[in-house]
């Protein structure tokens, strides 16, 4: 240490438990440390989508950095030397050495646990690593038994008797064994195990006592008798509760058959007194929506309940997908004005939601922008209870965004008698190409340098493949306040295929108050200055940028050299 420096103060790592899936089931310590973290850490799957995350981002703040902890696996098959503990014990280790880079380097981490971090929890992997370098402090969370409990609207427990809790991992007769000592009892991490599960339920004879939760509080909470459940369609986030004292609540009709029709306002308090109408027992997606925390524009799936359906719909529900455009309200077209006007519901991301008017009686669902499945279920779940329902997707809604995730969704047999329509936008793409003059003229494709859904050796591939074709390439989502390499990386790869004054129009917030369009050439194209709001178009070996008294230019011609005249304008 040089004479005259301070020494970095450690920064602190919060283990901080968010409950099992509800935002407002939140702490409020939990809220004020998630705001106030210098880094917020959470695990996924492969997949990328992290139901954690989903939970705090109502609470987090713009600019905070973000740890992404990404499991290699999650079954015990693998190619791993180590085998399956092997891998995870090395992804481990990779995940402790990042966070503690950061605690060294003064900042304070908070480690997002759904439930309580140290039930069942990843947390407990992390603490074990760092707790003894770093002062850590944990912050307990609702856990998964105590919200499959509440929606189960009956005690699990009193008197004398005693609860067991149960992975359903375990071995048949183990789990048939302990079934049968216990009074009460929560079988947890269910998913495929759960013919396993069933079986145990069935030896020990308490199958008929048993029920079932999955994804307790959140939008898609559901409850059924353990014996009616299909083995196939059994997620990981679910548990199966053997209550001890006999349940004195009848099952929610509201819950097993996800019927908006118990809906209750949270205002209505005539019907909330009902014990079969209670806001317990009410379906986690027709409750109030959290607070949202309007410094940041992610926040959690939603339901404001305004106006509630609670009456036979006059009309069939749908759900109609569409595209705004890239930002001038003139932009969007007259048939989504219309859609939008007629709608009872509007579904989609909270910045582009924040564009379409507010309109007196229509309900708005504002979600993150990494929850596209949630947000398709959540839409199609609201049209199947008599909704008119519109989901928001800026730009076109075919080209990466919400239609493809809609239909997706769609395709799960609960959602078949949903009609689904999507109506297109005007494309970034084609907003950009308009300002600069015509550089997609000619043959083009359409890639986006995001890696969340796709891993970066596809995106590469790809890039080198059209380069390789010589056509010019609309590029999406090339960069994030936390992935911001993939730019140069693709400059890179490009240039093995293109020449460096190649022209490469860099449009930013086209049609927004912020719009600027630039052209560059490729071998000059500087990271630093491309955005998640930055659309590239990046030229062909026909493309030309000419100076003219307009300023820059930029067109694909529509024929090679040494070629017959070109086509018709309109052929």
């Amino acid at each position: 240490m040089q004479f005259g420096e301070t020494a970095t103060a450690p920064g602190k790592l919060w283990g901080v438990g968010l409950g099992p899936g509800d935002p407002e089931l939140v702490t409020v310590k939990a809220a004020r440390v998630i705001a106030a973290a210098d880094v917020i850490a959470f695990h996924s799957a492969r997949h990328g989508r992290s139901i954690s995350r989903a939970i705090a981002a109502p609470y987090m703040r713009a600019g905070q950095l973000e740890e992404h902890l990404v499991y290699p696996v999650t079954t015990e098959t693998t190619v791993h030397p180590g085998g399956y503990q092997g891998a995870i014990d090395e992804f481990y280790e990779q995940a402790a050495q990042r966070l503690a880079g950061h605690l060294a380097a003064g900042r304070s981490v908070a480690l997002l646990a759904a439930g309580d971090p140290l039930f069942y929890s990843s947390y407990m992997h992390m603490h074990r690593r760092l707790a003894d370098r770093f002062e850590a402090e944990i912050i307990p969370g609702i856990t998964s038994v105590s919200a499959a409990s509440a929606a189960l609207g009956t005690p699990l427990v009193e008197g004398e008797q005693v609860l067991t809790v149960l992975p359903g991992t375990m071995p048949v007769d183990e789990l048939t064994r302990r079934l049968r000592d216990t009074e009460a009892a929560a079988i947890m991490k269910l998913g495929r195990t759960y013919p396993h599960v069933r079986q145990a339920l069935s030896d020990s004879g308490r199958l008929d006592d048993a029920y079932y939760v999955e994804r307790a509080s959140s939008t898609r909470q559901r409850v059924l008798r353990a014996a009616e459940v299909d083995d196939a369609d059994v997620p990981y986030f679910s548990i199966t509760l053997v209550p001890g004292p006999t349940p004195t609540t009848p099952l929610p009709r509201a819950a097993t058959e996800l019927d908006a029709a118990l809906h209750v306002s949270a205002n209505d308090h005539s019907r909330a007194s009902s014990p079969t109408r209670s806001r317990a027992n009410a379906p986690a997606a027709t409750r109030d929506s959290p607070v949202e925390h309007h410094e940041t524009s992610t926040v959690a799936p939603s339901f404001a309940d305004d106006a509630p359906l609670d009456r036979a719909p006059d009309r069939p529900g749908q759900v109609i997908v569409v595209g705004l455009g890239p930002g001038a309200p003139e932009w969007t077209t007259t048939e989504v004005h219309e859609a939008l006007a007629d709608a009872t519901d509007l579904v989609g991301y909270t910045t582009y939601l924040n564009r379409v008017p507010a309109r007196p009686g229509q309900r708005r669902h504002a979600s993150d922008n990494r929850v596209e499945s949630e947000r398709a279920a959540m839409a199609l779940d609201l049209a199947r209870r008599g909704a008119r329902v519109v989901v928001v997707s800026s730009g076109d809604p075919g080209v990466f965004a919400m239609a493809a995730a809609v239909l997706e969704e769609a395709a799960d047999p609960q959602w078949r008698a949903v009609p689904v329509r999507v109506l297109p936008g005007l494309t970034a793409a084609n907003a950009v190409a308009s300002r600069a003059g015509a550089p997609l003229g000619h043959d083009y494709a359409m890639i986006s340098l995001s890696d969340r859904l796709k891993p970066w050796e596809v995106v590469a591939q790809r890039l080198s493949a059209v380069a390789a074709a010589d056509m010019a390439i609309a590029v999406y989502n090339p960069a994030s306040s936390q992935r911001t390499w993939q730019v140069g990386a693709m400059r890179d790869l490009l240039l093995e295929h293109r020449k460096p004054d190649t022209p490469v129009v860099l449009g930013r917030d086209v049609g927004g108050p912020t719009e600027s369009v630039r052209v560059v050439s490729l071998g000059d194209l500087d990271p630093a200055e491309v955005d998640m709001r930055t659309l590239l178009i990046i030229g062909a070996s026909t493309t030309v940028a000419m100076h003219t008294d307009q300023g820059v230019r930029v067109y694909t011609s529509r024929r090679y050299a040494g070629t017959g005249d070109a086509a018709p304008a309109d052929a």
